[in-house]
């Protein structure tokens, strides 16, 4: 641990992966978006060898969830979205992909988030845009935080980017983390490596680091 002006900078993973300071986003692990998610049982048992490291060592706990607005209340960016993934001409041929509260919104099965764990739900790709998440780990001091689920170049990538400017410490399982396109996901990967702001591991090292501890 480097130490510097009253403060501990964290330079390996284990160093990064303390319980007292560390969250874990369990990101979009929903029956609508898993269904587009190659590997998707691999990435699902992952996601809960992850989970369980984490309960058991007392790390703090966030599901997100994603859905889309209605079309009355979808605004420019979000229809010009919808039209791109779509694949529509027009914006009024397009529809909300996951509804709020419809079959695809909810986790899968097998994700049952405790009394201790919210799910909170999201409109954005960034997980700390629009809601309470910066918020509630800042003012539980954490540091760095564990993140899985779906999709790697989706929503994974901004949450990491974003996170960063607010001077969080990501750790991207990178064996839990899905994608709906596998080039674009290992540009993501490669482009998060390359900069150097967050730690790349896997289930393993992960669960290894946790029960050592």
């Amino acid at each position: 641990m480097d130490r510097f002006n009253g403060l501990e900078i964290p330079e390996t993973l284990a160093e990064a992966l303390d319980p007292a300071t560390t969250a874990l986003i369990v990101y979009d692990m929903q029956v609508g978006v898993l269904r587009q998610i190659a590997d998707g049982d691999q990435l699902l048992a992952n996601v809960k060898r992850v989970l369980a490291a984490a309960r058991e060592r007392g790390i703090r706990t966030i599901f997100l969830r994603h859905y889309f607005m209605p079309a009355a209340l979808a605004g420019v960016f979000q229809l010009r979205q919808a039209k791109t993934w779509q694949h529509k001409s027009a914006a009024a041929d397009t529809r909300p992909l996951i509804p709020h509260g419809s079959p695809g919104f909810h986790l899968v099965e097998g994700l049952d988030p405790t009394p201790d764990e919210p799910v909170i739900d999201k409109i954005t790709m960034s997980a700390f845009e629009g809601t309470p998440l910066d918020i509630v780990l800042r003012d539980c001091g954490i540091r760095s935080y564990l993140i899985v689920g779906a999709a790697t170049e989706v929503g994974i990538e901004p949450t990491a980017r974003h996170s960063t400017d607010l001077g969080y410490i990501p750790i991207i399982v990178r064996d839990a983390c899905g994608a709906g396109h596998k080039e674009a996901a290992e540009r993501a990967f490669a482009g998060l490596e390359f900069t150097g702001d967050a730690f790349l591991t896997d289930t393993d090292e992960v669960c290894g680091i946790l029960g050592a501890g």
